[in-house]
C-alpha cells in the first residue's frame, strides 16, 4: 500500500465522521526501516514521522532534518529517564509520558531548555501488566499532577490497545477520560485500525506497515 492510498483512507475516514482530513496527523512509523525507504516517503511529501528508540532516531534524523525541511518527529516508544535530554532535543512531541518519575525529570529538562514538545500521557486501558501507561484509575490524578506539581503543558492521551480485544472500546474509553479532563489530543489507531480511531476521535494515528511494509 502506498502513502498516498493511507492519505486518501484518512481523509475519507475523516470525512465520514464529520470531520475534516487536516484534523488527522497522520504519523509515519519509521522504526527500524532503512533510509532509503524514508527517504521514498520523505520524498513524496510526508513530514510527520515516529520513531521508537531516541537511540536510533539520533542516528538518522539530524542528517534528514538537514536535507528536509519541516520534519516533525514523534517518540512513540518508551522514554528513559536518562535519555530525556537527547529526547528533548530531537523530538517534536512525546507520546509516551507514563510515570511520574519521568514527569518530574521532564519537567527539570523543559525548564532548563526553555520549550517543550507537545506532551501524551500513554493510558494502560487494558490494564495489562506487562504494558506500560498509567492505569485509568489513577489518570484523572496523574494529570492534575503533572499540571501543577511538574506544570507540564500535557496535549493529550494515547493508547495501545490488547492486541486481542475490540480496539474501538479502547478508542471510545480514551477519548472519554480525554473529554473528562478537557484534553483536546488523542493519539490512537495504528495500520489495522485507524479508521475506527478516526471515526471516535483520533487526532494523530500511528501508521507503520501499512505504508513502510514489513520492517527489515
Amino acid at each position: 500500500m502506498s502513502l498516498l492510498e493511507i492519505q486518501e483512507r484518512v481523509a475519507a475516514a475523516a470525512v465520514n465522521s464529520g470531520r475534516l482530513a487536516v484534523d488527522v496527523s497522520l504519523i509515519a512509523v519509521s522504526k527500524m526501516q532503512p533510509d532509503a525507504r524514508v527517504k521514498t516517503v520523505l520524498d513524496q511529501g510526508q513530514r510527520i514521522f515516529g520513531e521508537n528508540k531516541v537511540q536510533e532516531a539520533s542516528g538518522k534524523w539530524p542528517g534528514f532534518k538537514a536535507q528536509y525541511s519541516g520534519i516533525d518527529l514523534h517518540l512513540i516508544g518508551p522514554l528513559q529517564t536518562n535519555k530525556v535530554k537527547p529526547a528533548l532535543a530531537l523530538f517534536d512531541a512525546i507520546h509516551t509520558l507514563d510515570r511520574p518519575k519521568l514527569a518530574r525529570k521532564l519537567a527539570v529538562e523543559i525548564q532548563a531548555l526553555g520549550q517543550a514538545p507537545q506532551l501524551f500521557i500513554q493510558v494502560n486501558t487494558g490494564e495489562e501488566p506487562q504494558k506500560s501507561g498509567i492505569l485509568p484509575a489513577d489518570l484523572d490524578g496523574f494529570i492534575a499532577q503533572c499540571r501543577t506539581e511538574f506544570d507540564l503543558p500535557i496535549a493529550g492521551l494515547m493508547v495501545i490497545p490488547p492486541i486481542d480485544e475490540e480496539p474501538s472500546l479502547h478508542f471510545a474509553l480514551l477519548a472519554k477520560m480525554a473529554k473528562r479532563n478537557g484534553l483536546a489530543g488523542l493519539s490512537m489507531g495504528m495500520s489495522s485500525d485507524f479508521e475506527s480511531a478516526i471515526a471516535l476521535g483520533a487526532t494523530h494515528i500511528r501508521v507503520g506497515s501499512a505504508i513502510f511494509g514489513a520492517r527489515g
